[in-house]
């Protein structure tokens, strides 16, 4: 669905702008005029190059924001003002875009959930479901404070785990880069000496020193080749599919699937 930039006046004429997923123009304006708002300009907004890690949304940007509305909703104020003040005090220009377009689709007579489901990359299925729960039942408040515990004790985790990693990814590196230094710029000094000696060498001696020249002579290769796979290891990682068969292979190593 295409997404159109508009421009309008509410009924005390003040001007506001947002974006709306629509149809066409004629449902922008039918839906912006639900909502007491005069439509000036609307039109169709032309696709930008989105650059992944600086339209990211963090977890924890997450984890705040059901806080905060949390507490609003407990101090008795309605979501859709709740939902104003947090996207007036919102750093992350895509975090603002979206609960933007969350108030408006409120406003316009969706649910809470309904809302949060069209931004599945923000807000997961559990997410949504405990929302749909707590709208059903009359308790949104506490299923909210829920929703937020869980997210701040599974951050918690997360950056225990990565704590943990620190240690050894580091140690790798540096044994990379140690190994790397060795090929390319001792082993060929010693590969001169063996030269003059004029006679064969060990096969290991050998392997070491056309490891060496292969090293040296493909080292741009080698190392582009390396942030492709890693690369290629993350962009697998993110999708639900290529997730599970990551963790089923990881399950299955004799140390860390214990």
């Amino acid at each position: 669905m295409p997404v159109f930039a508009w421009e309008g006046k509410t009924t005390d004429g003040k001007t506001v702008r947002g974006e709306l997923d629509a149809a066409n123009e004629a449902a922008v304006r039918y839906r912006l005029r639900r909502q007491h708002i005069n439509p000036v300009k609307v039109g169709r907004k032309a696709k930008s190059l989105s650059i992944p890690f600086l339209s990211r949304v963090s977890e924890k940007e997450v984890a705040v924001f059901t806080r905060q509305l949390t507490a609003m909703i407990n101090a008795g104020l309605p979501i859709v003002r709740a939902l104003d003040i947090l996207s007036s005090q919102q750093k992350n220009k895509s975090f603002k875009n979206i609960l933007d377009q969350i108030k408006l689709d409120v406003e316009g007579g969706s649910n809470l959930a309904e809302a949060l489901k069209k931004h599945p990359k923000i807000f997961d299925e559990l997410f949504v479901s405990m929302v749909v729960a707590g709208e059903t039942g009359g308790f949104l408040d506490e299923v909210l404070n829920r929703i937020t515990s869980y997210k701040e004790k599974a951050l918690a985790l997360k950056r225990k785990v990565r704590g943990a990693m620190i240690y050894p990814a580091v140690t790798l590196v540096v044994a990379l880069t140690v190994l790397t230094v060795i090929l390319v710029y001792v082993i060929p000094s010693f590969q001169k000496i063996f030269s003059d000696f004029g006679c064969g060498l060990p096969a290991p001696t050998q392997f070491v020193i056309n490891l060496s020249s292969f090293t040296k002579k493909y080292i741009i290769h080698i190392f582009l080749g390396l942030v492709g796979f890693i690369l290629f290891i993350r962009f697998i990682y993110r999708t639900e599919r290529g997730q599970y068969l990551f963790d089923r292979l990881l399950l299955r190593l004799p140390i860390l699937g214990d």
